[in-house]
């Protein structure tokens, strides 16, 4: 008997059927917690009420999964426009009830034709300060949220593409209250007023940012949404709106290449989403250029020898367990996982069983491992200077309707309020800032360097769960640039292995070890576990986690949703 066949015989030893059956409860809620949201037939969870409340709406008009998640992204544009909207871009995986298929489709913005490997290298040869080049044209991806719901909407949209975009032109046009996330986020920015249009939009007269008890009119989005409403997506990508985002790309101090060109070529991307059994579930996420999807499903796959539904949720045991997973898998994440278009990603020999097997050998159940873990021996790729780290910004939708369709969506602009440059009444991204902002290491080209029409590596995890059946039980997905991983492998944990509903699993604290120190969510008071794990030779770090979690189960009752209390939203369903 080989070691490879040893190997995926132990595993499929491993795999236990557990039931999704009545919920535990979680280790502690969040204060305002909301409560768990329950239907029959239909649900959408979005990161702002009225958001999920759009969505809802469509399928109650007779749209399907694909109708509502178009009509809430160009409504998050509107009511959370400093996380996601269309001068940015999104991942998308969507489960096709009518035929059982599984589809994944890759919107991420690209480095335009002009980029270059050293564009983020100050005169003297240092990086950029990041401040200094996430507001700037610099930092401006070739835009791809619209080509993406234009994509989806031919395949399988039900709805007239015009009707779905009236919702967004309504609020954008009435005006809509300021939410808490959106006050918080204007608190805390500065380099927003130098944007005139932004300025005009988020300030009051006298330059205070506006607060809970304001109105935002966005005018300026409502004729840009009309327009693309009336004339398709062509008339972003090309024409009035194209020239101007190319003009506010190109102004300024730190100008951007990008052109009209650039603009006028993008293209989405429909791929192979990456799969693994989880016990008795099968678990798919998104492939690369995400790197969440494999660091989920290795992490996954290193648990499976330990029988975490026997220990509590988020006791010291199963913490350390679930740390020194993840820590292994960024180790690989780190080293691995880029844009294939432009180098060999090992995507089979990382998911390979016999080498995660190995690779989980090496967690010892009681005692963490001594410093950053090194990553698998897989070939010579070198390893990439790790980007600065994704700003956790960005927003996470989910939807089930009536006809079994399951759709969960990462959107985001980057950063809050992305690059902080605004035309024709939206903000736009500063996704080239998740590229290494050096080009080499000891004189190795670095594998998330810049180069032209490069997709940036991203954390993002759109994730479905099906059971053995085939039916999906989960969707699930996060905000929060890096944490996403860690925060959407918590919720799967927690609805497999502990049988908690969605908002029980998305109100659990948030926990994560990024290859470095186990780092445990500072405001859920976690001292005792913290205690309890650097008994275990954990190094601790209490950090802010403000992570926008939505999740939807699937139960022999119906349906569950949650939101992530860490943020606006909601799940609302029928």
């Amino acid at each position: 008997m080989t070691m490879e066949f040893r190997a995926i015989f132990v595993l499929l030893a491993l795999w236990v059927l557990l039931p999704l059956g009545a919920a535990a409860q979680p280790a502690s809620s969040p204060p305002n917690a909301p409560q768990a949201a329950r239907g029959q037939k239909q649900m959408v969870a979005t990161a702002n009420p009225i958001a999920t409340q759009i969505g809802l709406e469509i399928l109650r008009s007779g749209g399907n999964a694909v109708d509502a998640a178009i009509a809430v992204q160009l409504a998050l544009n509107v009511v959370e426009p400093q996380a996601s909207g269309i001068g940015g871009g999104g991942l998308l995986m969507y489960f096709n009830a009518a035929d059982q298929s599984l589809h994944y489709f890759d919107g991420r913005e690209t480095a335009p034709s002009g980029a270059t490997p050293t564009m983020f290298v100050g005169e003297d040869g240092k990086p950029l300060p990041f401040a200094q080049a996430v507001a700037s044209g610099r930092s401006v991806g070739v835009p791809g949220t619209i080509r993406l719901i234009e994509t989806i909407h031919k395949r399988y949209g039900k709805l007239k593409w015009e009707e779905l975009f009236q919702p967004a032109i309504r609020l954008a046009r009435e005006g809509v209250k300021v939410s808490p996330r959106l006050a918080d986020a204007l608190r805390d920015e500065k380099a927003l007023l130098d944007s005139p249009g932004a300025r005009a939009l988020f300030y009051k007269p006298d330059g205070t940012p506006k607060t809970g008890e304001d109105t935002i009119k966005n005018l300026a989005l409502a004729e840009t949404l009309t327009a693309i409403a009336i004339n398709g997506p062509d008339a972003f990508y090309s024409g009035e709106i194209a020239r101007d985002i190319v003009r506010t790309v190109r102004a300024g101090t730190k100008p951007g290449t990008l052109s009209e060109e650039d603009l006028a070529k993008y293209k989405v991307l429909e791929l192979t989403p990456v799969c693994g059994l989880y016990r008795a579930w099968k678990v798919c996420g998104p492939p690369p250029v995400s790197s969440g999807g494999i660091a989920i499903l290795q992490a996954l796959a290193m648990l499976q020898r330990f029988d975490l539904p026997k220990m509590e949720p988020m006791s010291p045991q199963a913490v350390h367990l679930i740390a020194e997973a993840s820590k292994l898998a960024f180790a690989d994440r780190d080293r691995y996982v880029g844009d294939p278009a432009f180098f060999d990603v090992p995507v089979g020999k990382l998911l390979d069983p016999g080498y995660l097997l190995r690779r989980a050998m090496g967690i010892d159940p009681q005692h963490a491992s001594a410093g950053p873990a090194t990553p698998g021996q897989l070939g010579a790729l070198v390893p990439p200077l790790g980007a600065p780290s994704e700003i956790p910004a960005t927003s996470h939708v989910v939807i089930v309707d009536s006809g079994g369709n399951v759709l969960s969506f990462t959107t985001t602009i980057e950063a809050p309020f992305g690059s902080r440059l605004m035309t024709h009444g939206f903000l736009l991204n500063n996704e080239l800032t998740d590229f290494s902002f050096l080009a080499e290491r000891d004189g190795h080209k670095i594998v998330n360097r810049v180069e032209p029409g490069k997709r940036p590596r991203s954390s993002m995890s759109p994730t479905i769960v099906f059971d053995p059946q085939g039916t999906p039980v989960l969707a699930v997905g996060s905000a929060g640039g890096s944490t996403i991983i860690g925060t959407t492998l918590k919720v799967i944990v927690g609805v497999l292995d502990w049988s908690l509903d969605a908002q029980s699993a998305i109100d659990l604290p948030n926990i994560l070890n990024r290859n470095g120190p186990t780092e445990l969510e500072k405001s859920r008071k976690l001292e005792k576990l913290g205690d309890a794990l650097t008994t275990m030779g954990h190094t601790v770090r209490y950090i802010d986690i403000p992570s926008g979690l939505t999740a939807i189960r699937r139960t022999g009752a119906g349906l569950d949703g949650g939101a992530d209390a860490r943020r606006d939203g909601i799940a609302a369903g029928d």
